[in-house]
């Protein structure tokens, strides 16, 4: 039999803004919340990934938690990065590295919008100088291109971000916890055509560590709430996608990333995307998380605005999407935002969520999408 694999800890610091606690102290709050969850000490951790963008090297944590001599492997993927670490452990544990091991994300992005370095990407001047290195441009132009094709209207935007907020109100540990109502969305101004104000998330700050083991792990450790991390898959662009950074456009599209890393994770798992009850998706804006709602087999391209604006995706709905408020509610540490939606599953699968809990979920999915394409899918049951 595979080796399985499971969470049994886990840890947050609040998203949002912390002045006066770097990013790395935040990933030390985390990780010691994630250790008391999982009843362990510093001493029992085998090995350690983690990630963060702009707030520094993750095996800086040592430094905190203790120089115990593991290995400790620093992971940058973008906006990926928290999955990549995810699944660099499970892959470890697998491999026999260790029965116990560590994965944090943490971010502390500075005010205002991401800066991109076009030669970091391999991207020519132009590409700056038209205005695509800000990212909203792109986005727009991706959901607009899509909401044509299958006759997705505003009303669904709109929605997605109403019940982003209003989750994100009932999350003790998001950055926005104000709901807005579907006027004061549609009255924010716009930013690139057909995208809000309040359709966008922000940069932000935050941590998430997590306490995965093995069989033998478990043992060890004795955790009667484990969650088994039933499968996780990464994958990058192919020729033909339209993704981050992507100077041109196809006029016929390959499947996107996220389709790929998609059914690898359910093959993985032995499942299909119907025994899914819960998921968390990229919503890096409003249109993200319809496009992804498809990518990830959870439903037919075009069906997504009936079942947003018929309540499926709500918190009361038959497929609850992005119950913690997602990247809108919670903005973006790029570090840490993977491992944000794992955590919430993991809370969701265990029954803890408090107010934004859903009925008995048993199979959850993540999903994150990171520049220049790349793509993390993982499923979890209880």
């Amino acid at each position: 039999m595979a080796e399985r694999t499971y969470i049994v800890g886990i840890g947050i610091h609040k998203f949002g803004r912390t002045p006066g606690v770097s990013g790395i102290q935040q990933a030390s709050i985390a990780t010691a919340a994630a250790m008391e969850d999982a009843r362990i000490q510093w001493e029992q951790v085998e090995f350690a990934f983690g990630g963060s963008q702009d707030a520094g090297n993750a095996d800086t944590l040592l430094k905190f938690k203790g120089l115990s001599g593991i290995p400790f492997i620093n992971v940058a993927n973008g906006c990926a990065t928290g999955g990549s670490a995810l699944i660099s452990a499970v892959n470890a544990l697998k491999s026999g590295m260790g029965d116990i091991g560590l994965v944090t994300g943490f971010d502390k992005h500075e005010h205002g919008a991401f800066r991109v370095r076009l030669s970091d990407w391999g991207l020519p001047d132009w590409y700056g100088e038209m205005g695509f290195a800000l990212t909203t441009q792109f986005f727009a132009m991706k959901i607009n291109r899509y909401m044509h094709d299958y006759g997705i209207s505003e009303n669904a935007l709109v929605a997605v971000a109403q019940k982003a907020f209003y989750n994100g109100s009932l999350n003790p540990m998001a950055w926005r916890q104000q709901a807005f109502s579907a006027d004061e969305i549609i009255a924010s101004p716009m930013l690139n055509y057909p995208l809000r104000k309040y359709m966008f998330c922000s940069p932000s700050e935050g941590a998430i560590s997590l306490i995965v083991c093995n069989d033998a792990g478990l043992r060890k450790i004795g955790s009667r709430r484990a969650i088994q991390i039933r499968g996780c898959a990464l994958n990058s662009r192919r020729e033909g996608t339209f993704e981050v950074f992507t100077t041109c456009n196809q006029v016929a599209n390959t499947a996107p990333v996220t389709t790929d890393a998609s059914r690898a994770c359910y093959e993985a798992a032995g499942i299909g995307p119907e025994e899914v009850n819960i998921a968390q998706l990229q919503d890096t804006e409003s249109g993200a998380e319809i496009m992804h709602m498809a990518e990830t087999g959870l439903c037919e391209h075009g069906d997504q605005e009936q079942l947003i604006l018929t309540g499926k995706t709500s918190l009361t709905g038959s497929l609850p999407i992005n119950t913690d408020g997602g990247c809108l509610a919670n903005g973006e540490p790029v570090g840490a935002s993977g491992l944000r939606q794992i955590y919430e599953n993991v809370l969701q699968l265990r029954g803890e969520a408090g107010k934004r809990q859903v009925a008995t979920p048993k199979m959850a999915l993540s999903q994150v999408y990171g520049a220049p394409g790349i793509s993390c899918v993982s499923l979890l049951s209880v």
